[in-house]
């Protein structure tokens, strides 16, 4: 029978524009690699849902974590602080990028500016409109601490930017260095915060070392010397036994993210633990490209993960202002649970997972509106393919697949 219903013709829509999108992406593109990238990102964002909390506090707003509350809940910051596996797979396609583009005679200037510019241009508007909302809630009476908290929680996906893009401009560097260098860097800093007594700025030293870690492993991984499933299973189980070890035995935090008023966190800076752990999550994600890859020929599951590619760094820019704007507007309603609660029970944390769709709703819109700030540089560059179509929209989804 003929589908004639609306949602028959959405339907038809969707398998019709994902069949496109499956057509037209290259032969000889590495679909897992989008996948590990696109799972990385939706880990991250995932995670700070689930693990931050603004407490509706007098009359004002005040961050807290289940973590702190709920201890034995640490295993959820080991499902989605994925950012080891982000800097494995940008080390990879860093590497790989370079390496062509100096084959194709690319300056290193060309090159180091195409890839940073998707980076940083979705940055200012974020910059734009938190100067805008902090200079108006404080005109308008908010505490200064509330505000505070506002502008640090949406403004911290911009340190992992800055370090990302440093290792970035390095890459020429680091196409050699094997990662085993930083990880004795790691391992010496922690001896010396933790077992010497030293101050305890040196930590921050491993935030370069920490990441250097899963970046040059990306670049070895492009080199093909961990592209055999003996080097995934060492990675993964040696990441795994050593990560279990300091957490037993040497005093290190059970939770990968930062948790408010704890003594040590193992993400700020990374600790040993935080690094030995991101080497047993890219140990599994080396192990899992093969399943990835048969996976991504479906073409609706290749769509999305496409889509996500596309605008990785507007989703990971605007996730948190999501959150802290559903919590705003929520607060004419009261205390609302899961919301503006204290986070220390069961409850609170069902409650939050009923959010979770609210908070895709609004990071949605914000996608909509901001989008063409990560997409712009490559209409600048492609002004002979650009297409209206959908309403004024500048690009296809068949050339989303092609750039994601």
């Amino acid at each position: 029978m003929r589908e004639t219903t609306t949602l028959g013709r959405v339907r038809r829509g969707i398998r019709q524009g994902a069949d496109r999108i499956d057509a037209v992406t290259p032969r000889e593109r590495d679909r897992a690699v989008d996948a590990l990238r696109a799972f990385a990102i939706l880990g991250v964002v995932l995670g700070h849902w689930l693990v931050t909390a603004l407490v509706a506090d007098g009359g004002g707003l005040r961050s807290a974590s289940p973590l702190q509350h709920l201890p034995w809940l640490a295993p959820i910051s080991w499902a989605f602080q994925t950012l080891a596996v982000f800097f494995l797979v940008g080390g990879h396609v860093a590497t790989r990028g370079y390496t062509s583009a100096r084959a194709r005679g690319t300056t290193y200037g060309r090159w180091l500016s195409a890839r940073l510019s998707r980076l940083f241009t979705p940055v200012a508007a974020v910059l734009a409109l938190w100067t805008v909302t902090a200079a108006a809630l404080l005109l308008t009476g908010a505490e200064f601490a509330t505000v505070r908290t506002l502008v640090k929680l949406a403004l911290s996906p911009l340190w992992f930017l800055l370090v990302f893009a440093a290792l970035t401009a390095a890459t020429p560097f680091l196409l050699r260095l094997n990662p085993l260098w930083p990880l004795a860097v790691v391992l010496h800093v922690d001896l010396a915060r933790f077992g010497l007594g030293g101050p305890s700025w040196l930590g921050w030293v491993n935030v370069a070392a920490g990441w250097l870690v899963p970046y040059t492993l990306g670049a070895a991984w492009t080199r093909g010397e961990v592209d055999s499933r003996r080097a995934g299973r060492l990675l993964l189980a040696g990441g795994t036994v050593a990560t279990a070890l300091l957490i037993a035995f040497a005093g290190y935090p059970a939770s990968m993210v930062g948790v408010p008023g704890a003594a040590v966190s193992n993400l700020n800076p990374p600790t040993l633990a935080a690094v030995t752990f991101g080497l047993a999550q890219c140990g599994l994600a080396l192990l899992l490209r093969g399943r990835l890859r048969r996976t991504m020929r479906r073409p609706a599951v290749w769509a999305a993960v496409a889509l996500v590619n596309l605008s990785a760094m507007t989703v990971f820019l605007w996730h948190q202002t999501a959150l802290m704007a559903t919590t705003a507007m929520g607060l004419p309603a009261g205390r609302l649970p899961g919301l503006h609660t204290v986070p220390d029970g069961l409850g609170w944390v069902a409650a939050r997972l009923l959010w979770l769709p609210v908070f895709t709703l609004v990071l949605a819109v914000c996608w909509a509106a901001f989008r063409v700030h990560e997409q712009a540089p490559r209409h600048r560059g492609r002004r002979s393919r650009v297409v209206r179509v959908h309403r004024g929209s500048r690009r296809t989804a068949p050339e989303a697949a092609r750039d994601a």
